[in-house]
């Protein structure tokens, strides 16, 4: 009996079996690459939302609190009798004796596309965009008056800024209570781990009575505002910061004292790059048409508030 004849594959057939095999391999990469740009667009688009929504719901609510003067519903008209300095920190928005901190009598001001605080408490970190002024009172009153926290002496009928334990001997009534100022300048900056990332920032009166420049989000590229006042025919026309009379100066007040609502328009922008995307939107803003070409995924927010103060 003969030996039985042992055979392997060719050349051709191994040439084949490998190329079908790098066939689905390919195709296998391909599936993996697919997915893997699909979770980080997903990751993206996640990234977007989270920091947008945050930083529209922190603003929304704190609007709603602007002009809040504890138990003061008339218009403050007592001057401070001795303006406190704003010590330390930040400098003063306005600089040095501007009364800024004091002038609680205007709870909203916002400046148009500039930056009116270059120099002093912004400086160059403001990168584009309006800017927002939100002044009220905390919610409930102090019971103890630290030495350089700013207080607002509070009546049905007056109130007075005072620094520290002086209590204004000017404010009397009833029911009569001292409330700490709370006090922001929203702006958008830059993130404070990486320059090249916009966020939206603010600076804050503190309870030490200095200022300080904070991070409220990350990913915040640009900021529009439009504030409503009620027409004679009891419609509502909104209007830029520098339409409004008493523009120039946030100590003025005038028809900021008429405002009642604000349309926000918040930018969120990606931290990083994507290869293989590219953005060449126009975002309507307002009064802005910002027009981007790069490789950065963006989203708009935008909405209303009503003013409750």
């Amino acid at each position: 009996m003969g030996r039985g004849v042992e055979r392997g594959f060719s050349l051709v057939e191994m040439m084949v079996s490998i190329t079908i095999g790098l066939m689905i391999v390919a195709a296998l990469v391909g599936v993996l690459t697919s997915n893997s740009r699909s979770s980080k667009t997903n990751e993206r688009t996640a990234e977007l939302q989270s920091n947008g929504r945050y930083a529209l719901d922190h603003l929304k609510r704190e609007l709603r609190h602007a002009g809040y003067r504890g138990y003061t519903w008339a218009e403050p008209t007592t001057p401070p009798t001795t303006p406190g300095a704003v010590t330390g920190g930040v400098t003063e928005c306005g600089g040095a004796g501007s009364g800024f901190v004091q002038n609680i009598r205007q709870g909203i001001w916002g400046a148009n596309d500039s930056n009116p605080f270059s120099g002093d408490c912004i400086g160059s970190g403001y990168l584009q965009g309006d800017v927002l002024v939100i002044r009220r009172v905390d919610s409930q009153p102090a019971a103890i008056l630290a030495a350089n926290t700013f207080y607002f002496r509070s009546t049905y009928s007056n109130g007075e800024v005072f620094q520290g334990g002086a209590v204004p001997a000017t404010v009397t009534g009833t029911p009569i209570a001292s409330f700490e100022l709370q006090e922001y300048v929203y702006y958008i900056g830059s993130d404070d781990n990486d320059a090249a990332v916009p966020a939206l920032r603010r600076v804050t009166l503190q309870s030490d009575g200095s200022m300080a420049d904070e991070l409220v989000v990350s990913g915040i590229e640009h900021m529009q505002m439009q504030y409503g006042i009620a027409t004679t025919d009891l419609n509502t026309q909104y209007y830029n910061a520098n339409a409004i009379i008493g523009a120039s100066t946030d100590t003025a007040t005038t028809d900021w004292d008429n405002v009642h609502s604000v349309r926000i328009w918040l930018l969120a922008r990606n931290a990083r790059a994507e290869q293989g995307y590219i953005n060449a939107n126009t975002y309507a803003m307002g009064d802005q048409n910002y027009t981007v070409n790069d490789s950065f995924r963006r989203q708009l927010f935008t909405t209303v508030v009503q003013l409750r103060n």
